[in-house]
């Protein structure tokens, strides 16, 4: 069975250490929103900047931590990462208790966050490449990504149950506690770990050095077009949940506990789609991959834009997000496999680093688009507009030619 394939001691750790921040992350999935809104009363615009300004931030931040990350070994950095979030994420409840919290501190946390989550990625990406065999890669992905999925739809409603017995920043304590655990066990990892690459005498903070990533990717024809396309797409996808959030719950009378189905319930297809990742690039490859899944996953969200009130409306939304994540969670594992076999061992974590903090603007940047054109017209016509977009993001998808590059042609040395 795939699903059992060993893959070791180590990265047994390191799936737990993802799971358990996952899981944690799940709990706590909304939670700085809903304590801007209710904890501190913040006004739609703070909401929205919590949501869209706070992670472009982040991803500025962590420009410079890339050529940083690259040059160091990556267990001490993901396990300096995970204290980080840990240590932010708990001023939360401390300054609740004592009354202090303001809606600068959450911008604040929401931006460290942001960054410390591109950085601990980025090294992770890179650890993983040097702890299994190239072969295993896509099981390892389809592993992580299968967690993802069972996280959310796990944790928000235990979330939003724990919210609503006991308190705002509750799921914020669970959130902060979770990196701790995941700290511990990348920790619990055993072995010494491959030398970093060498800098040859040149700073890693130099200006090359921030923009050797996006030179990779952007030099690579089937990086640059997978690269192009995703961040569109996950930028579409991800402005149209808060226009949703307004539609469904303010104009449709959706009740919070059907609001929260309607994104639990379809986080099902993760699994779906991710276990059946290995067989199906068994059996068609991995450009037939990129070529249907992505466009499977764009072709649905016009549909939120036809939502109406009761059951229909709610089965609706469910439809839609299941087709959408049956294909991503397909597509995602895929992606990052193809992404990590196509780049040099000495660009893995900047590459990595560069990919997420393009893809972080790109949501910032659409969410915020999305909110202006919601706020002139409706939630309704922004949708439609976003789905539209999203309808012309399969043309840039790589040909085939453009997926056929080989590892040896990635393996010249750095200058």
């Amino acid at each position: 069975m795939v699903g059992r394939r060993p893959l070791g001691r180590q990265f047994g750790w390191l799936w737990t250490a993802y799971a358990v921040s996952a899981y944690g992350s799940g709990l706590g999935f909304g939670a700085l929103p809903l304590i801007a809104v209710l904890a501190l009363h913040a006004s739609p615009a703070e909401v929205s900047a919590l949501s869209a300004v706070g992670p472009a931030v982040g991803a500025l931040i962590a420009l410079p931590l890339a050529p940083w990350v690259e040059f160091r070994r990556k267990r001490p950095v993901m396990i300096a990462m995970d204290l980080t979030r840990f240590a932010v994420i708990a001023t939360i409840p401390v300054a609740y208790a004592f009354g202090r919290l303001s809606f600068v501190q959450l911008l604040v946390i929401s931006a460290v966050v942001a960054a410390a989550k591109i950085a601990f990625n980025a090294a992770s990406g890179a650890y993983l490449k040097a702890l299994v065999r190239s072969d295993d890669l896509l099981v390892a992905n389809a592993r992580f990504e299968s967690t993802n999925w069972s996280s959310i739809a796990v944790g928000p409603p235990l979330g939003g149950a724990a919210i609503g017995l006991f308190g705002p920043v509750i799921t914020v304590v669970a959130d902060a506690l979770s990196y701790l655990f995941s700290a511990l066990c990348i920790t619990a990892i055993r072995g010494r770990e491959e030398a970093p690459p060498q800098t040859t005498g040149k700073s890693p903070a130099r200006a090359g050095a921030l923009l050797d990533g996006w030179r990779h990717i952007m030099g690579h024809p089937g990086l640059r077009a997978l690269y192009l396309n995703q961040v569109l797409v996950a930028g579409l996808i991800m402005a149209t949940e808060p226009l949703l959030a307004v539609l469904l719950l303010r104009q449709l009378g959706f009740s919070p506990w059907q609001y929260g189905l309607a994104f639990a319930a379809p986080c099902v297809g993760g699994l779906i789609g991710s276990r059946l990742a290995r067989r199906v690039v068994a059996r068609y490859g991995q450009h037939w991959v990129f070529r249907t899944a992505g466009t499977l996953r764009a072709i649905w969200l016009i549909g939120l834009a036809f939502v109406r009130p009761g059951v229909v409306g709610l089965v609706t939304v469910i439809a839609v997000e299941l087709a959408i994540i049956i294909n991503m969670s397909l597509y995602t594992p895929v992606l990052a496999t193809y992404r990590l076999e196509h780049t040099p061992k000495h660009l893995v974590a900047r590459t990595l680093s560069a990919w997420s903090i393009g893809q972080q603007a790109s949501i910032a940047i659409l969410t915020a688009l999305a909110g202006l054109l919601a706020d002139v017209t409706s939630p309704r016509t922004a949708l439609t507009v976003a789905g539209l977009l999203i309808l012309t993001t399969p043309l840039l998808l790589p040909r085939h030619d453009q997926t056929s590059q080989h590892e040896p042609e990635l393996s010249r040395s750095h200058s």
